[in-house]
Order: structure tokens, then C-alpha cells, then sequence
């Protein structure tokens, strides 16, 4: 069998122990370019789900008393292979999502990064002494404290970021001894089992990477199996919110939405600002967690800042994924683009200015800059997940701030300015994971500890902080 041989299959079996597995329920995947069928998914029965936790449950015996040297050097072994493999991988993204070329081709070197990483931190994971002395009861004893991998890990991913978002749950489950059932977005499923497909080849063991493919009966399934130990989620909290409610007494590490705002202070290195916003705010068609959707202007800027951005935006080519000129492609469905396109109009109903874009021509929807917005407006107040980014002016640093965390979320935040004080004063005072000073919220590094607060999900991203969230704490005491 050729690792890649989903790559030329119209049809696309789940993965699981080791090979294809066929199902007798089918799912037809549209592409949002001409609305036609790319491809067709086997969906599991509930046996199938079953057989899938079962393979995973199988393999861990094994598979969680490997070495770290032997776990890392498949690991090793995978970031090249699917480096390797980037032309195909970006062929299926662009195909299937509708991800621009350039998109894609980002996506996998950044995906090569994260399982390097994830192999380098499999060697990593430390215990530590507990000192017994500082009590009484404990002189004369010895402990330590070892963590060890947890079980079955159910991975649920979204299509937005269909290989990363992968190798962010994978690849520490991984390096940590678990293994894993993965349920992607029947839109990323290709890439899903493409993926699996070459860790096989790797000399990843049957049974310890799976691949099922479903709607959310599917992943209600996985996500109460009493065979699964820890569940990683990417999507919206709405569904997050889902499997916290049923998930039971078993680790739930959730990546929700986000609703990023970018403060751009009176110095403000002004230039450098507008540049690095228009690709946070519009780049992906906007449909991700961190894009940049309200940018906060101290008034001495603003008239300028949003010419600027208006002018920025303008110049974004907007076109077929496929062609390498494209900056901004479609977005995931024509009913994705319809939804953005009525939040647009309801903003400029209930007085807000639109200065550009915001056109939608099917599932495209052009890069969008709004004025004269209200917090409680929804295109402001709800995550747009489209290219709209909404511009309001402040005068004072700690409004500013107030009107940043009036969000529900709590993912990324970018933050423009030269003053010590004022970023001194961010740390303080935004309730955000992750504060990105003079770069956007759409700014990140994959080793990074990169998560959320309040509604944008628990846990952290990032092969590091993953493998400890991944792994449970035991201790020996020794007298």
C-alpha cells in the first residue's frame, strides 16, 4: 500500500488499526468553489466506533511502555515524511476547504515544525523529588513524582486548520504514550487519513493513530466511550460546551472561539500596525480563532489607520484558491458566506459604516472594514469567523482595555504601542491567553503555550503544556 494512497481516492475509507475500513454509511463532502461534490467519506457504524476505541485500547498496552527515545524517533521520523508529502497534502486542502495555496503551504511547514517538536519533547518529561523534611511525619522518606501517559485520547478537529490542528493533538498524545482516536471535520477527513497513512509508514504501530469520520452523533459516541480517558477539542463552544456536559469524570481539553481585538496606541509604530492587520484580520478569509476582528484606534490615529486599512484591503487579491496569487479564497460554504454577509447588513442597519468590501459573490466574501460599530452590535459582539473587521476609536489606554474584555472570550490579543508602561499595564489588565505586543492576535508560535480564558476554551496548545495536560501525575513515597 502506497502512504499516500487516499491522496488519488475519490472515496475515502476511515483508518483504523493499521488499514482502510470501509463503512456501509457514505457522506458526500462539497467543495465551496463550485459546489460540487470532492469527495465521499465511509461513516462508521456504532460496532465501528466501538472496533476503533477497541484498536486504540489494544495498541496502548504496548504503546504506553515505549521508550521516549523510540517514541520521539517515530515522531522524528514524521515531521520529514510529511514534508515530503506537501504537495499533496496542500493539493487535498485547497481542493476540498477552499484554503488558498499559499494558506496551505503554510500550514504544512508549520504542521513539519510541530511534530519536530513534539519528538524533541517526548524526551523531555520529568518527574521531581517532593521534599518529605519540610514536615516532620516525613523525615527519613523519599518521593518523587513521574508522569505517565492516561489511555485513549478521542481527538476532534475543525476544518479551518485541517493538518495543524492535527499534529497539535496528535502529535503529544503521541509523545506522551496515549494513543488516539481521531474524529476530524468531514472537510479535513482527506488530510485526517492522509496523515495516518504516512505515520503508518513511519513505523507507527497498528491500532495507535485511528481515523473515524462522522457528524456529531459520531463524535458523541467517542466522547462518552467509557474506552476513551482524555478528549481534545477544536471547534466552537457551542459544541464545547456539548461535550463538557456529557464527557463524564475523564480530562476534557477544549480550543474554542475567540473574538481578538488589537489595540493600536497613539505610538504606534502606525506602518507596521496596518500591515501586520490586514493579513491577521482578512488572511484565511478570516475564518480563524485568532483572526483579528475589532481593532481599537487611539483617536489621534484613527482617520488614518482606517484609510489605511480600507487601502490595505483593497489590494488583497481576491480569487480562486488554486492560483497562487490568491490572498483571499472562498470561505467553507456558500452558508458560512451568506451568514457573514447578514451580519454586515445588520451592522450598517443599525448605523455602522461600511468603508469596503463585504460583498459576497457564493461562499467568497470580500475583505470587509466596518465604522461607526456598537459593542453590542453582533458582527462586534459574537465571533464572525469571516473577513470583517470591525474599527473603533478611544482616548483613554484604560477604556481601551475595558472595551477589549468585553468579550466572552479570552483567546489572543495584539497590542501596538513603544510605552513599557502601557505593556506593563496590558499584562495587568487583559484577560487573554495570550497578549501578542507590536504583532496581531493571529501572530503564534507552535511551542508556545497557546490557549484560552473565560468562553475560549481550557487547556493549552503546544507540544509542551499538551503532553502535561495529557499525562497524569503519580507518586512513590519511599521509607
Amino acid at each position: 500500500m502506497s502512504n499516500l494512497q487516499t491522496a488519488v481516492m475519490r472515496e475515502v475509507p476511515m483508518y483504523v488499526d493499521g488499514k482502510h475500513l470501509t463503512g456501509e454509511a457514505r457522506i458526500d463532502v462539497v467543495e465551496p468553489v463550485e459546489g460540487t461534490v470532492a469527495a465521499t467519506l465511509h461513516a462508521p457504524s456504532v460496532a465501528q466506533i466501538d472496533a476503533a476505541v477497541a484498536a486504540a485500547s489494544n495498541a496502548f498496552r504496548t504503546w504506553g511502555v515505549t521508550p521516549a527515545h523510540a517514541r520521539s524517533a517515530i515522531l522524528g521520523k514524521l515531521a520529514p515524511a510529511v514534508a515530503a508529502a506537501k504537495s499533496a497534502i496542500v493539493d487535498a486542502m485547497v481542493g476540498i476547504t477552499g484554503k488558498t495555496r499559499r494558506d496551505a503551504s503554510g500550514e504544512v511547514d508549520r504542521s513539519v515544525e510541530t511534530l519536530a517538536i513534539s519528538a524533541e519533547e517526548a524526551l523531555r518529561i520529568e518527574g521531581f523529588e517532593i521534599p518529605m523534611d519540610s514536615s516532620p511525619r516525613g523525615e527519613g522518606r523519599v518521593a518523587i513524582a513521574r508522569r505517565y501517559p492516561i489511555g485513549v485520547v478521542a481527538a476532534i478537529t475543525p476544518f479551518n486548520s485541517p493538518l495543524n490542528t492535527v499534529c497539535h493533538k496528535v502529535g503529544p498524545a503521541l509523545a506522551a504514550g496515549n494513543t488516539v482516536v481521531h474524529k476530524p471535520d468531514v472537510r479535513a477527513a482527506k488530510v485526517a487519513v492522509m496523515f495516518a497513512e504516512i505515520a503508518t509508514g513511519c513505523g507507527l504501530p497498528a491500532g495507535v493513530l485511528n481515523v473515524i469520520h462522522g457528524d456529531a452523533e459520531v463524535g458523541e459516541r467517542l466522547v462518552t466511550h467509557p474506552g476513551v480517558e482524555v478528549i481534545g477539542f477544536t471547534g466552537s463552544e457551542t459544541v464545547g460546551e456539548r461535550i463538557l456536559s456529557i464527557a463524564g469524570l475523564r480530562r476534557v481539553l477544549l480550543e474554542l472561539g475567540g473574538n481578538a481585538p488589537a489595540i493600536v496606541h497613539r505610538d504606534a509604530d502606525l506602518g507596521r500596525a496596518v500591515k501586520d492587520l490586514v493579513g491577521a484580520s482578512f488572511g484565511m478569509s478570516g475564518q480563524s480563532c485568532i483572526s483579528t476582528q475589532r481593532i481599537l484606534v487611539h483617536r489621534d490615529l484613527y482617520e488614518q489607520m482606517v484609510g489605511e486599512m480600507v487601502a490595505g484591503a483593497r489590494k488583497l487579491v481576491v480569487g480562486a484558491p488554486a492560483d497562487a496569487a490568491t490572498d483571499i479564497g472562498p470561505m467553507i460554504s456558500e452558508d458560512a458566506a451568506r451568514r457573514v454577509e447578514s451580519w454586515i447588513l445588520e451592522a450598517v442597519e443599525q448605523g455602522a459604516r461600511l468603508r469596503c468590501g463585504g460583498e459576497r459573490r457564493g461562499a467568497t466574501v470580500t475583505p470587509a472594514v466596518l465604522t461607526d460599530v456598537k459593542p453590542e452590535m453582533t458582527v462586534v459582539c459574537r465571533e464572525v469567523f469571516g473577513p470583517v473587521v470591525s474599527m473603533m476609536p478611544y482616548d483613554d489606554i484604560d477604556a481601551a482595555f475595558a472595551l477589549a474584555n468585553s468579550t466572552p472570550y479570552g483567546l489572543q490579543a495584539g497590542l501596538y504601542t513603544n510605552s513599557m508602561d502601557v505593556v506593563l499595564k496590558a499584562m495587568r489588565t487583559l484577560r487573554f491567553g495570550g497578549i501578542n505586543v507590536n504583532a496581531p492576535s493571529r501572530w503564534r508560535l507552535d511551542h508556545m503555550p497557546y490557549g484560552g480564558v473565560k468562553r475560549s476554551g481550557i487547556g493549552r496548545e503546544g507540544p509542551k503544556y499538551a503532553i502535561e495536560d495529557m499525562m497524569e501525575l503519580r507518586q512513590v513515597i519511599m521509607g
